[in-house]
């Protein structure tokens, strides 16, 4: 079996159970799963792979993404967009989206898993929910295993179009027999519950507006028929959202999910930014889980989310960075920097986050959100996960007093080295398993075809 040793780590952030921070720290890894974990001193002096970081590199558990959709990278920054609410936005959106085809779905999927790499991700989920022209959630799990991400795939759905009263055109909907059959299909072909698993699948019905009560009672019926399968969708996103619900349901959103059984330590929630004092009561009690995204809720005008009140009463809350067309951008890093900010203008409170808690949510509170046990802090047993950031930058010159805090209060848009499953996947700020160049080339060519 293959060994690797990371050593002389300048700071190394377990996220343990302990919350160490190891000054000399290093790494020993056997076969993708971390073995020993201490101060250099105390551990082997050689591997078959050693990676010394000469006390200049701040090493913390991957980031765990756990909201996004990578087709919207081809659709970034389009003008008619730029200036619209969640409501506004995807109907502006959703024509464009309607001409995607396998190979754009694959080479978009590429495109933001590499951004999320560079930016300290490690393991990502992805709500694809509209599959248009002969595409399938396969193109995109493909395009992630040639990557190396570790990924939840999660196949979305859209069921109820206009004519039905819903917000997406009724040619880019489902018929929901088939939503379940090729739900059923892909849980049989691509999911792996095991420890240390690189590919799982989710059941992801879009939103309250795009699909039906009872597609969300079935999808969850079906996800519960199967071992550690997982639900998502999105909730309670913004203003329309809750007028939305209101109207056609008859029920807030926190009330509409309990409704249909999408609460538990199974489901997690998008965005939640206009979720009641009730709900977030209800999914702390349940383990219901919520991605926090507060670009995409900043550039929609969607509000802030009360994570603070959330955290409070043990509701599960990871990250996401949401779609690039939302966002614009895939870097997580940012997003946790984000998360802080938005905290502490939400409560007007300089101590609502600290910056160790907005790395929590990034990595252990990720991991939770998706249910894994193996992943989030850096511990024995542990998936080989973690990435390293070098403090001799620009951007870190007059932060020795607290390199852990500067990764927050700092910007910082790439890491250095970052390892997945114990393979690098980033080595000196490149990554190690595609040509990004021609990556980037072939996006864009894939945008403008698009639009014409």
């Amino acid at each position: 079996m293959a060994t690797l040793l990371i050593k002389h780590i300048h700071t190394l952030v377990t996220m343990d159970g302990a919350r160490r921070e190891i000054q000399d720290g290093a790494i020993f890894v056997r076969d993708r799963t971390i073995e020993q974990v201490g101060p250099t001193a105390t551990l082997p002096e050689t591997a078959d792979e050693v990676l010394d970081l000469q006390n200049r590199y701040v090493v913390l558990p991957g980031l765990v993404n756990t909201h996004h959709h990578f087709y919207q990278t081809l659709t970034r920054v389009i003008p008619a967009a730029q200036n619209c609410d969640l409501f506004n936005w995807l109907q502006t959106l959703y024509p464009i989206w309607a001409n995607l085809t396998p190979e754009a779905v694959f080479i978009s999927a590429q495109m933001a898993a590499a951004e999320l790499m560079l930016s300290g991700c490690t393991t990502a989920s992805d709500h694809l929910y509209i599959y248009p022209n002969g595409s399938t959630l396969d193109d995109e799990i493909q395009a992630i295993q040639a990557i190396g991400l570790r990924f939840h795939a999660s196949r979305g759905s859209m069921s109820v179009g206009e004519s039905q009263g819903g917000l997406p055109p009724d040619a880019v909907v489902e018929k929901e027999a088939d939503i379940l059959k090729d739900s059923q299909r892909l849980i049989e072909q691509y999911h792996d519950n095991s420890r240390h698993a690189m590919l799982r699948i989710t059941l992801a019905p879009c939103s309250p507006f795009s699909v039906s009560q009872d597609l969300m009672r079935e999808s969850a019926a079906l996800a519960r028929s199967h071992p550690g399968i997982r639900l998502h969708t999105h909730l309670a996103e913004n203003k329309s959202d809750i007028e939305y619900s209101l109207a056609t349901f008859g029920m807030t959103p926190g009330d509409y999910a309990e409704s249909v059984g999408w609460v538990g330590n199974d489901v997690w929630h998008a965005h939640c930014v206009q979720l009641d004092d009730r709900a977030i009561q209800n999914f702390g009690k349940t383990g219901t889980g919520v991605a926090h995204c507060p670009c995409s809720n900043m550039r929609l005008a969607s509000g802030m989310a009360p994570i603070r009140k959330m955290l409070k009463h043990r509701v599960p809350v990871g990250l996401g960075v949401d779609g690039s067309a939302s966002n614009d951008t895939s870097n997580l890093l940012n997003e946790a920097r984000t998360a802080f900010l938005m905290a502490r203008v939400r409560e007007l409170d300089a101590e609502a986050m600290t910056a160790r808690e907005a790395l929590e949510l990034g990595t252990r509170g990720g991991a939770q959100v998706l249910g894994r046990d193996d992943i989030g802090y850096l511990a024995p047993g542990m998936s080989a996960d973690l990435i390293a950031i070098n403090l001799d930058r620009p951007e870190f010159a007059g932060a020795q007093h607290d390199p852990v805090a500067a990764l927050i209060f700092c910007q910082v848009n790439r890491v250095d080295y970052s390892f997945i499953n114990g393979r690098k996947v980033v080595d000196k700020g490149r990554l190690t398993t595609i040509e990004l160049e021609t990556l980037v080339e072939k996006h864009n060519q894939l945008a403008r075809q698009l639009l014409d």
